[in-house]
């Protein structure tokens, strides 16, 4: 296994924390990027401030990382943000700040990474869409539509650096067992646990493991390629 430099964006806390830990465990080098700081944050973590939405504070995350461990070969783009409610009453700054988030940060964080990438002639790039991109939800128009371009700008990376040798690629993942899952009513939950084909919610380690392969020296044949982890429920759309 050869030890590489990784950054995962909202990385700690839920999906996001776990990838990081995986990849950790995996042997390589590890920053995670949030607004701010948490409490308690593994030892084996860099953390760095980085906020998505904004290109200096990116920018400046990047090169932080590579002060201290060295150039990102590995990006997994996870940081994003929800504002949840029906078309009727989404004021479009609502829509605008979460594609903002979701598709333009995943463009601001994969532009900074691929050049050094590119000079490397090596890079993995893994964007955490959802299993709303291809099916929509209902209260979620601006996050299913930020997912769903996600799927068309990492395809056309996947093509644009292919010759690099750097793979572009999407996970999408249903229910997952996260703070965000937990506040949601009962009701509701065992509607979305029915609705799923396995018959239950995801964990966070079956994400984790899936970006963890994504980022492997095995996965280099695979690019430009979106892996449900959704129990079923999105069938592959």
């Amino acid at each position: 296994m050869t030890q590489r430099v990784a950054l995962v964006t909202g990385g700690t806390r839920g999906i996001g924390l776990a990838a990081a830990q995986r990849l950790v465990k995996s042997g390589h080098k590890v920053a995670v990027g949030s607004r701010s700081k948490p409490d308690n944050l593994d030892s084996d973590l860099l953390w760095v401030e980085c906020d998505i939405t904004n290109s200096d504070s990116v920018d400046k995350a990047f090169t932080e990382v590579e002060e201290q461990l060295g150039p990102i070969e590995i990006l997994v783009a996870n940081a994003g943000i929800t504002k949840d409610m029906l078309v009727l009453r989404m004021k479009e700054e609502d829509f605008a700040e979460v594609v903002n988030a979701n598709l333009t940060g995943a463009f601001r964080t994969s532009k900074r990474a691929v050049k050094k990438m590119m000079k490397a002639r090596w890079g993995r790039i893994i964007f955490l869409s959802s299993v709303v991109a291809g099916a929509g939800q209902v209260g979620q128009a601006n996050y299913a539509a930020s997912k769903s371009g996600l799927h068309g700008f990492a395809k056309s990376l996947a093509r644009e650096f292919a010759s690099r040798n750097i793979t572009v690629n999407l996970v999408a993942p249903g229910p997952i067992k996260t703070d965000m899952l937990d506040a949601v009513s009962e009701d509701a939950l065992a509607a979305m646990v029915n609705a799923v084909p396995l018959g239950r919610v995801g964990t966070t380690d079956e994400v984790a493991a899936t970006i963890d392969f994504l980022a492997s020296e095995d996965a280099g044949y695979i690019t430009g390629t979106t892996i449900a982890v959704d129990g079923g429920l999105g069938m592959g759309g």
